[in-house]
């Protein structure tokens, strides 16, 4: 660690101390138990489903059932969950604690149209007693830590994120994430992160800062600004998981790690493709792989040009070869132009 770099902070949720103050946000569609699972092994500290219903009517569902599904996943496991009724929320939390989440977590981030027309997720910030009844008994029902993701508040002329901070502290809440834009800014513009420092200056209960978090540098500036306990990544960690052991790296040596071996970048990318065609089935493990290949070949520097025929591909098998013998092309281009380069160093050295 260099000595004009402070060390990492220590997160810690009720019992659980986490291996790492750096966390994965919940993101419907993305957050599945396989990413999750790549996501921990890449030092991510805190890794939380995708958000399941409290209305458990619901709950018999393929969608459901499979969000709620943590075989072989590293502890604490953290279920997140919507809803805007108090009762069923802390129904919920009870029975998703009986069947092995060790922290429970609450929605009131979520800024898609489908959920705040219920008055869930992020619709809950207009209404600051129903946000502290829920909070209140959802709290007093569970056995675990509770925590809650928010916003900056509904609207950007009135922004209510440092009063409802408040409240979760004064509820029970053992850590709080803000993503710092208000609902009315959906993903648009870019996050602020004033009113997150201003949080941290009004509780003093775990707080991670998230929103726009995509580079270990900017993780450092954004905790530095804040004085936030830990940073929440979401879209800066699409098509690059290894983002956690990236920004752990800078965050406790103050500089860049080195770079993932090459071999290692495929490894994961066909590993995470297995894993989903296991855990989704054929069908939807290829349709839900092609959006992930399509965020790896993004982040991927000279990505081979194979878009269009690994989203027209319809089975696993054809979908994973074509994969494979893409990546293996790539990984041998790669070393070669590195070792080209080193050679030349060598050589004018």
């Amino acid at each position: 660690m260099s000595a004009d770099s402070p060390p990492p902070l220590v997160a810690s949720i009720g019992p659980y101390t986490l291996p790492s103050n750096v966390v994965l946000a919940p993101m419907a569609g993305v957050t599945d138990r396989p990413f999750r699972v790549i996501a921990r092994r890449f030092g991510a500290g805190l890794a939380a489903s995708e958000m399941i219903t409290s209305d458990v009517r619901l709950w018999t569902t393929a969608k459901t059932q499979r969000r709620m599904d943590h075989v072989g996943e590293p502890e604490p496991r953290v279920v997140q969950l919507a809803g805007a009724d108090p009762d069923a929320l802390a129904e919920a939390a009870r029975r998703n604690i009986d069947l092995g989440a060790q922290i429970i977590d609450i929605n009131m981030g979520c800024p898609a149209k489908k959920v705040c027309n219920r008055l869930c997720g992020s619709a809950l910030l207009t209404d600051e007693a129903l946000v502290a009844k829920i909070l209140e008994t959802v709290v007093a029902a569970s056995s675990v830590p509770v925590t809650l993701k928010t916003r900056t508040g509904f609207r950007r002329d009135e922004r209510n994120g440092v009063r409802i901070a408040q409240l979760a502290e004064s509820c029970g809440i053992a850590a709080l994430a803000v993503h710092g834009r208000t609902r009315e800014d959906f993903y648009d513009g870019a996050a602020e992160y004033d009113t997150i420092r201003e949080i941290r200056s009004r509780t003093r209960i775990p707080l991670f800062a998230n929103g726009d978090i995509d580079s270990p540098q900017k993780a450092r500036s954004v905790l530095d600004l804040t004085g936030a306990t830990g940073v929440m990544l979401g879209r800066g960690a699409h098509g690059s998981p290894w983002i956690f052991r990236d920004v752990n790296y800078f965050l406790s040596h103050g500089k860049n790690a080195p770079a993932l071996p090459f071999a290692e970048v495929s490894a994961t990318i066909l590993a995470h493709l297995e894993s989903l065609y296991d855990f989704y089935g054929e069908e939807t493990g290829v349709r839900v792989a092609r959006k992930h290949l399509g965020w790896y070949l993004e982040k991927m520097q000279d990505a081979p040009d194979v878009r269009r025929e690994l989203m027209a591909a319809s089975t696993s098998a054809s979908q994973f070869a074509l994969s494979k013998k893409s990546l293996d092309a790539w990984v041998q281009a790669r070393e070669e132009i590195a070792a080209a380069t080193w050679g030349g160093i060598a050589a004018s050295g």
